[in-house]
């Protein structure tokens, strides 16, 4: 195994592996964007819902930061929907399962930044007849969003690096063609340091963009 031999694998690989860099953000962006809807319902409902319902989201959340990504997907696609005869593909399976899991894990991190509204604030909507719906809608969630951007954006670096496994189901992503790849071409080490830079390249992009976001939206009187 020489250099040459190496760097003329990734030279001739590196269009094919750079092919995967769209599915890899359309993954991480659509089980982003899932795990922040069902989040917030998970966070509001551990914030403001009744016994029972923090009780139930507890559990889920429980149940998706419990189990390996890998241990999902198969349960998921070979698993319940071969069970329940329901077609889906391997993309849309990877969006699912990744969104699931980083609701999880998301309702925590906006669950904390509820919290760390002043409870004064929601008296005060109330005091001047605002609704509690109205109130968590205005007056609380703008400013909790703002204060869950910094939890929120090692969120998407988790999930970045946890798209790789996707591979196991055939997504097309970057791990799955630098995997490709390096079977033909026996190129191994050069292969998956050129995917790993990439992966770290797409990383700091990500989180230098939701750090300018953070800075943009960031409120006087909060520290980070």
């Amino acid at each position: 195994m020489s250099i040459q031999d190496g760097m003329a694998a990734v030279v001739e690989g590196l269009p094919y592996v750079m092919g995967g860099v769209g599915v890899t953000l359309a993954v991480v962006g659509g089980a982003l964007a899932m795990g922040l809807a069902l989040g917030l319902l998970l966070a509001l409902a551990q914030v403001y819902g009744p016994g029972w319902l923090r009780r139930l989201t507890g559990v889920y959340v429980w149940f998706f930061r419990g189990i390996p990504l890998l241990v999902l997907l198969f349960l998921f696609y070979f698993g319940l929907l071969a069970a329940l005869q329901i077609e889906l593909s391997p993309f849309t399976i990877a969006i699912v399962v990744l969104g699931l899991i980083s609701s999880a894990y998301q309702s925590q991190i906006l669950r904390g930044a509820i919290l760390a509204v002043p409870a004064g604030q929601m008296k005060a909507a109330r005091a001047i007849g605002m609704s509690d719906v109205k109130a968590i809608g205005w007056i609380v969630l703008p400013q909790a969003l703002r204060l869950a951007l910094p939890g929120w954006s090692n969120e998407y670096t988790v999930i970045m690096k946890d798209s790789a496994v996707t591979y196991a189901l055939g997504v097309a992503e970057l791990m799955a063609r630098a995997n490709h790849v390096a079977s033909r071409t026996y190129q191994h080490l050069w292969l998956y340091l050129m995917v790993g830079f990439i992966y770290l390249l797409l990383t700091y992009l990500g989180t230098r963009g939701l750090r300018a976001l953070e800075e943009r939206v960031a409120m006087s009187g909060y520290t980070r």
